[in-house]
């Protein structure tokens, strides 16, 4: 059952892909200085980054991982925070009507660096038995003084009163390198309405 728990936990590898060596925005501006359309290629892509925009100085971390969201379509979307106390998450449950259409959106900033790789993983529980298990391919991303974000595909709630409860989701953002950016738990409730 341990070892169970542990392959949950931790993201799928997609077969046959290799990570790319990592390199810093100045090495990476510094090649192919020759090339003229591939220096203002690099310049479009790097954005803020190319001009030493890259971040705020007091705060190290790569990725900041800012709200997650329920869309809904013809409904307002439904966000948690991510950047205060994440042992309150658990607590603010969303509610989603069964059998409805949703996506899950992921607000995200990246700084000093650029990630590749971005990955959300997720475990689904309900009353201690994994129910789903899902990873997607976010991309990566250079810095930037915008915020990014990730829609997931539509995924349909299940239906049907056995499906009807309380569901909890261990999150994860994580890169190619294995280095994880964010792991959190929250809830969802699949109820017969929205209420």
């Amino acid at each position: 059952m341990a070892e169970q728990e542990e392959n949950d936990v931790n993201a799928e590898e997609t077969p046959g892909y290799k990570a790319p060596e990592m390199k810093s925005i100045k090495e990476i501006q510094t090649l192919d200085q020759e090339d003229e359309s591939l220096v203002r290629y690099k310049k479009t892509l790097l954005g803020a980054a190319a001009n030493q925009n890259i971040g705020d100085s007091s705060d190290p971390r790569k990725v900041i991982v800012q709200k997650i969201s329920l869309v809904v379509e013809g409904r307002d979307d439904i966000s948690l925070d991510l950047t205060g106390d994440l042992k309150m998450l658990k607590e603010q449950v969303f509610v989603i009507k069964e059998g409805c259409e949703y996506r899950i959106k992921i607000s995200f900033k990246i700084q000093h660096e650029i990630v590749s790789g971005l990955r959300y993983h997720q475990v689904v529980t309900r009353k201690g038995i994994r129910v789903d298990k899902s990873s997607y391919m976010v991309g990566s991303y250079g810095p930037n003084v915008e915020p990014h974000s990730y829609l997931t595909p539509v995924e349909e709630a299940p239906k049907g009163m056995i499906s009807r409860g309380t569901y909890v989701v261990k999150s994860k953002f994580l890169d190619d390198d294995k280095n994880v950016y964010l792991q959190w738990e929250w809830s969802f409730s699949i109820k017969k309405d929205w209420n």
